[in-house]
């Protein structure tokens, strides 16, 4: 009997968070850095219609990029769509690298980022973070001849901490030219620092580099999987040329055009973060909790100085019904990450740590 040939990929497969409990119907996942307030009520219209599915879906998505294009006064030209931001990295990895190529990608970071980088062949490059931030510093050192892609995430994931506006343009200024720098904008919509500037803001008009976005966050439709990404039209016009024909389904480039239109959603979504977020990340230091600094709509938690250990506080929380996301796949030991929840997911959620730490004082 002949065996099939195929390649033996050395990598570990990206692990999701839990999203079920054996034996438990009801659960607060807060875990997988979701909309605490679901979708916009422009959303929830297009959900109760109905519409043609018998037909494809516009593969070139000429009214969602019409609207991303005036909504952020950028070239509709250089957008292209994805399922997911997860796939127009796929997409990259597929473009830039070869076998043997190398990327730099923040010791602690999306996964997805040196997965794809693997499976295409390339050598993966971990660059050290100081205290859970990404450091120019140490990717510079991690740089070669052989460096193709830089990717960073700002806001980070799942460290919550970030390059400020300067640090940013400072790495791309040091990088050789010829590196693509890959911009994850991905919890953008929630930084209300005065220090922090999106990869779109900055690098608009930039050659080498590529930026990403998702509606899969604050727009509260990841279930449809939609994201997108902005970079030159010589790469945009590559992507299109390996992308699949109908990658983004028909149903989700309707609600992502109907979410861009819903200002005060988003503004709604933003001010229930930045108050949830203030109120937990005081509560946490009652329990020796630290966090990182308010950001996205997360917080990686870290149980360093503690009563309880992060794997025995998560299994208390899970007896209980809620799932946050364990540190240990990304290789951040004692720490746990906490999405930001609606405002009765992160009631019952400090109720249940009081209870938990209801001796620390």
């Amino acid at each position: 009997m002949t065996a099939l040939r195929f390649k033996n990929i050395k990598l570990q497969s990206y692990k999701p968070g839990k999203a079920l409990l054996s034996g438990n119907k009801k659960i607060i996942k807060l875990s997988a850095n979701e909309s605490a307030l679901g979708v916009s009520k422009n959303v929830e219209k297009i959900i109760k219609s109905k519409f043609d599915i018998s037909k494809y879906p516009d593969s070139k998505f000429s009214e969602l990029t019409q609207k991303i294009s005036k909504k952020y006064n950028c070239d509709k030209s250089k957008i292209i769509c994805g399922s997911g931001s997860d796939e127009v990295i796929q997409m990259l990895c597929q473009l830039f690298l070869r076998e043997n190529d190398e990327v730099v990608v923040p010791q602690y970071s999306f996964l997805m980022y040196r997965i794809y980088s693997k499976i295409v062949g390339a050598n993966v490059k971990l660059a050290k973070e100081i205290n859970f931030k990404v450091s120019v510093k140490e990717i510079l050192k991690k740089t070669s001849k052989k460096t193709k892609i830089v990717f960073i995430a700002n806001p980070n994931n799942p460290t919550g901490t970030y390059l400020t506006k300067n640090e940013l343009l400072d790495l791309r200024r040091r990088l050789n030219k010829n590196i693509l720098l890959v911009v994850d904008d991905a919890y953008f919509e929630y930084m209300k620092n005065k220090d922090y500037k999106s990869g779109i803001e900055l690098f608009k008009n930039s050659k080498n580099v590529f930026i990403l976005r998702t509606f899969s966050k604050i727009y509260g439709l990841a279930s449809l999987r939609i994201g997108w990404g902005y970079g030159d039209k010589s790469i945009i016009n590559e992507l299109y040329k390996i992308k699949p024909p109908f990658n983004v389904n028909k149903f989700a480039q309707i609600c992502a055009v109907e979410s861009l239109k819903d200002n005060k959603f988003v503004k709604k979504s933003v001010i229930h973060n930045l108050k949830w977020c203030k109120k937990i990340k005081n509560e946490m230091l009652k329990y020796n909790i630290s966090t990182n600094k308010i950001s996205g709509n997360f917080f990686l938690l870290d149980f360093k100085k503690a009563k309880f250990t992060a794997d025995t506080t998560l299994k208390k929380l899970q007896k209980y019904g809620i799932i946050l996301r364990e540190m240990n796949s990304y290789g951040i030991k004692n720490c746990l990450r906490l999405t930001i929840g609606n405002t009765k997911e992160n009631q019952i959620f400090l109720k249940r740590m009081k209870t938990i730490f209801k001796n620390v004082q």
